[in-house]
């Protein structure tokens, strides 16, 4: 089990707190607060560790554990160590979000941010962030604006936007299984920009949409939608949900034969939804932010591999990199800049190349200077029922394309960067 505070002493009334606390409810709350060393540098962790997103929220989370500890043992940064502090924002809560992201900010005094799985989120608490002056890094919500129009000097982000996933894989579904689409989209910021991106690519591709069903967060039974869906007819059904929902849809598409009927496909697939689905549930095509089994040598990538299956004794997932990633490229960054001042760790972190030993894949991985996005490749394939050479392998990588390739220019994305005075 992941700490949600880490490296620091406990003092007598934290542990009889504790004590009482654990007679009740057996699990310690996140607000209670120890003492610790007054020159410990501290990150907040406002992610989702409960609902829909639990799964990913965690492995972000183990991923930050790692880096923390790593980037301790050798000193921490700028001789000073690292303090994680993390709360739960729920998966589909802003005004939550909001509350923890403002109690880490003021209450905790945090010098640096990280946050959000969900979309949504990530934008809301960008707003405090910003608001407060404290650098940001989103892990993983992909919604465009966020590193687009709604763009903010503090806020960096690590995963791919929505429009990177579409322009990923939208050229090969058209090639190869067809020109009428039909879609499952989850009705929130991030399924509404990846759906406009399919959207435009196949219309430039000179395709149609047969139909998009909007779908609420946390849904369980698709099977209105699917029915909708077959009924269309479309060459392709593309699923855009994700989390738990990504787990109930496929599923119910395998239940319902609808996969031996239609191509089964998607813009972004994960790791932990994969492993949650039953074998005959893993279909279509697909693309992953990042893999943990990769072609060639790379012995920053297994090291990282096996450093997180000595700790979980899993591989691995896009999720657990986003997080090592992360907490890297504050510490990476405050060395380049010879502190910790919000504005000019943010310069430093502009255009910034990460090395072998974080990135842990192909092709040059960098945060774009204009707004902040993160370069990263895109590994794109098809599910396998089973392992192919290792029982965790379940995703069959048919080429690795570079993020510069997929990402729109920034113009493009609508990104008005502003630095302050």
């Amino acid at each position: 089990m992941v700490s949600r505070i880490i490296a620091r002493p406990v003092n007598r009334r934290t542990i009889l707190k504790s004590a009482a606390a654990a007679g009740a409810l057996q699990i310690a709350s996140p607000f209670v607060i120890s003492a610790r060393a007054a020159d410990n540098i501290k990150i907040g962790l406002d992610n989702p560790l409960t609902g829909t997103y639990a799964a990913p929220g965690k492995n972000e989370e183990i991923g930050c554990q790692l880096a923390v500890d790593q980037i301790n043992a050798k000193g921490g940064i700028l001789g000073r160590k690292i303090e994680l502090l993390s709360e739960d924002s729920t998966s589909g809560d802003a005004g939550a979000a909001v509350q923890k992201a403002r109690k880490l900010i003021e209450r905790d005094k945090i010098d640096f941010l990280v946050g959000n799985v969900n979309s949504a989120l990530a934008q809301a608490i960008a707003q405090v962030s910003n608001e407060k002056g404290v650098l940001h890094i989103v892990p993983g919500g992909h919604t465009d604006p966020i590193t687009g129009k709604d763009c903010k000097w503090n806020v960096f982000r690590v995963c791919n936007t929505t429009r990177m996933e579409a322009n990923a894989v939208s050229q090969l579904l058209y090639t190869k299984y067809g020109k009428k689409w039909h879609f499952i989209t989850p009705d929130y910021a991030f399924g509404h920009t990846l759906y406009q991106g399919c959207e435009a690519n196949l219309k430039k591709l000179g395709g149609t949409i047969t139909g998009n069903e909007l779908t609420p967060l946390g849904i369980t039974d698709f099977s209105s939608y699917l029915i909708k869906a077959r009924a269309a007819n479309p060459d392709v059904l593309v699923v855009l949900v994700q989390g738990n929902d990504m787990v109930n849809c496929l599923k119910q598409i395998s239940q319902f034969g609808i996969d031996k009927q239609i191509h089964v496909a998607g813009t972004q697939q994960e790791l932990e939804a994969v492993e949650a689905m039953p074998p005959e549930a893993r279909v279509g095509v697909w693309m992953f932010e990042w893999y943990w089994k990769q072609a060639g040598a790379n012995p920053g990538l297994d090291k990282f591999v096996s450093e997180i299956r000595k700790r979980t004794g899993k591989v691995p997932t896009a999720r657990t990199w986003f997080g090592y990633v992360t907490i890297h490229a504050y510490a990476l960054a405050c060395e380049k800049a010879k502190t910790i001042e919000a504005k000019t760790v943010a310069k430093a972190l502009g255009d910034m190349e990460l090395p072998d030993d974080v990135k842990c894949q192909p092709n040059k991985v960098y945060f774009r200077g204009g707004d902040h996005q993160l370069m990263l490749s895109a590994f794109i394939g098809e599910l396998m029922s089973k392992g192919d050479g290792d029982p965790e392998n379940l995703f069959k990588v048919n080429s690795v394309v570079s993020g510069d390739s997929i990402a729109p220019s920034v113009a493009e994305t609508g990104c008005q960067m502003q630095m302050p005075a």
